[in-house]
């Protein structure tokens, strides 16, 4: 099985779910040039956002811990905590932050 986001090209191959670790990302490279974080939770099912911490400019979204609060799955920012949100990408701690989110499924390998 695949990992694959939608971008403006398409569905686009990032990984193999094997490779993805229940509760940790990875940075993924887009053709535009920016990045999204991707996830797997710990029930399988897949997200992803994107990479850039919008309060500090870093790529760093893929390296934070996943959580949930009120049922609501989020990852915590490594650098200054903030949580967002996996589903809408919506900040938890600033609402008027938000990261973009992707469509994402996993596909089988031909």
């Amino acid at each position: 099985m695949t990992v694959e986001l939608q971008v403006a090209e398409g569905w686009l191959t990032v990984c193999e779910l094997s490779s993805l670790i229940p509760g940790r990302g990875v940075a993924a490279l887009l053709p535009d040039g920016s990045q999204a974080a991707v996830f797997v939770d710990r029930a399988g099912r897949t997200y992803a956002i994107g990479n850039r911490d919008p309060f500090t400019g870093a790529q760093v979204l893929s390296r934070g811990l996943l959580g949930a609060a009120a049922g609501r799955p989020f990852v915590a920012s490594p650098l200054l905590k903030q949580r967002f949100d996996l589903e809408s990408g919506r900040c938890l701690d600033d609402e008027e932050v938000a990261v973009r989110t992707y469509p994402v499924r996993t596909a089988a390998t031909s």
